[in-house]
């Protein structure tokens, strides 16, 4: 279901979103989650109409948080976080069928998790980050082990990973490793998106 290279997309990097997208997908990466805090729904619906025009068949397209345009695209898959709503209530309105992850942070998240209604988890921050600059404390690799170990659902990890961590991901017992300013602001996305790839399948 969740690949090993899961993209999350960077609105404030050089290269355009949907040229971000294509290239990543172009590399391997089989998920492509849309994320941009700022952009209003009519946009990111707009967005979302041209990548499922352009990207390859292989890759898989998500959306952050926005459960209207999950809904009113179509699509695979929907992200949420902690703050975003009820998960429960959530899936009441996008289905049975839509792939929905859910951001987990802390062990303690695990607590109230509602596992029969979501599909997989983003767990981290594993480093501080810029891409995400009010982030929870980061977790470590240690404290991503932990979190995977106790949620029993498929995981990605995610937060500050770059290039040399898929050993210590898969270690960890994640599915996959979320990116995004490894491949958004890469000098070519399309071959740092192929270069974890092959990075993971020789872990």
């Amino acid at each position: 279901m969740i690949g090993p290279i899961y993209f999350v997309t960077d609105p404030e990097a050089d290269l355009p979103v949907l040229d971000q997208a294509v290239q990543a997908a172009e590399g391997g990466a089989s998920t492509i989650q849309l994320r941009d805090k700022s952009a209003t729904d009519a946009q990111m619906l707009a967005q979302i109409r041209t990548l499922q025009a352009a990207l390859p068949g292989s890759a898989s397209l998500v959306v952050n948080d926005r459960v209207d345009v999950a809904i009113a695209a179509g699509l695979w898959g929907l992200h949420i976080g902690q703050g975003d709503g009820d998960p429960r209530q959530i899936r009441a309105r996008i289905g049975p069928d839509m792939v929905l992850g859910l951001s987990v942070e802390s062990i303690a998240h695990l607590d109230k998790l509602p596992r029969d209604c979501v599909d997989y988890l983003g767990v981290g921050p594993v480093r501080a980050t810029a891409s995400k600059p009010d982030h929870a404390a980061p977790i470590g690799f240690d404290g991503l082990a932990r979190i995977i170990a106790g949620s029993g659902l498929p995981c990605v990890a995610i937060g500050g990973l770059k290039p040399g961590d898929c050993a210590a991901v898969r270690a960890a017992g994640a599915h996959g490793v979320a990116v995004v300013s490894a491949i958004a602001r890469a000098p070519v996305p399309r071959e740092a998106a192929r270069a974890l790839l092959q990075e993971w399948r020789e872990t």
